[in-house]
């Protein structure tokens, strides 16, 4: 059986508050972000509702060129400044904006003799704006969905995990202690790595291969309970074991697996786990036996709506969560960009 504590060395990149400038959702929202401001300078600017479309078409000229180009020029510093720390990397992305906004006010002079340029002063003070501005955004962004929304559901449903199947547990192990002690013993060890990993801090994304081995372990324990009543089908043949994922997406899931779709069948049932690469997404599908009236699918809300907003707060739109049912399965799957621990 694979051991947590073989992981114990993983160090991963801590969620920071610089956004991954490759991600399509934050580029879609510095798009957003700047052109809403271009909009509301427009409005200021204009001396009545006639000259805001001009004011805009002048502001587009001159914001246009410099927003494309410092995408462009983000997505390729992006892995350097992923390293900085936070103010250096937001002091990197100020100077090279100003360097886009000096070239693209030179070239609109030098080249193309636009004699309407603003004031080379000007175009500076609007970039560090727009800059500050959208640095802010991401930074509140992040601290919203942190440790306000994200931390404290967690902490909730941890807080629901460990009780029953704590209870469970011990239970299970006390039942093996004269008749199986070195299975009693491996099992004692799987709870001790469990119960850390679900008390600790959980903020730092880690390599698939360290979910999947927490979700054996899970499903090691309760199988001692459920003994040939739980059957698990493991599909991770191609599975990426480097691919980062948030914590405890699994196991959670897992946990609402075997309680709403195995305990109520009498004679057990079987739950699926397939994990594949495929292009530069990793997919997660998880299936079980599905109860219209057992009464317990109602828990499974309080999972699925943690697990999407730590998803989104580490890959944006570039990740997803969906579920589906229909007569006798029960299935979520998951789809998170890849990832590799390798390129930290």
């Amino acid at each position: 059986m694979i051991s947590i504590k073989q992981n114990r060395n993983i160090s991963v990149r801590p969620a920071g508050r610089l956004p991954d400038l490759r991600n399509v959702g934050v580029c879609l929202r510095i798009l957003l972000l700047v052109n809403l401001l271009a909009v509301i300078a427009a409005i200021l600017l204009s001396a009545n509702l006639r000259g805001v479309l001009s004011e805009l078409t002048e502001l587009s000229a001159l914001i246009q060129p410099i927003l494309l180009a410092s995408l462009l020029l983000l997505y390729i510093a992006n892995p350097a400044l992923q390293k900085l720390p936070y103010f250096l990397a937001a002091a990197g992305i100020l100077l090279l904006e100003l360097a886009v906004a000096s070239a693209a006010h030179y070239i609109g002079l030098g080249v193309f003799g636009l004699d309407s340029m603003p004031a080379l002063s000007r175009v500076w003070l609007l970039t560090s704006i727009v800059t500050g501005i959208a640095l802010y955004y991401f930074n509140l962004r992040h601290k919203v969905l942190s440790p306000a929304i994200t931390e404290a559901r967690l902490q909730a449903l941890q807080a629901r995990i460990r009780p029953h199947f704590l209870f469970n547990s011990i239970n299970a192990v006390l039942s093996l202690v004269r008749s199986d002690p070195k299975r009693a013993e491996v099992a004692l060890e799987d709870m001790a790595d469990l119960f850390r990993v679900l008390m600790a801090d959980n903020r730092e994304l880690v390599p698939l291969a360290q979910e999947l081995a927490l979700s054996r372990q899970y499903l090691a324990l309760e199988k001692l309970r459920l003994e040939e009543r739980l059957n698990v089908v493991w599909k991770i043949d191609n599975m990426p074991p480097d691919a980062l994922i948030p914590p405890l997406v699994l196991q959670p899931l897992l946990e609402n697996a075997v309680y709403h779709g195995i305990e109520p069948m009498e004679e057990g049932g079987e739950i699926s786990i397939n994990i594949y690469a495929n292009r530069d997404q990793v997919h997660l599908i998880l299936s079980n036996p599905y109860h219209q009236h057992n009464g317990h699918h109602s828990g499974n809300k309080m999972a699925l709506t943690n697990i999407r907003e730590r998803l989104s707060l580490h890959f944006d739109v570039e990740a997803s969560l969906t579920s589906k049912v229909d007569e006798s399965r029960y299935e979520v799957h998951i789809i998170i960009p890849y990832h590799p621990h390798s390129q930290l």
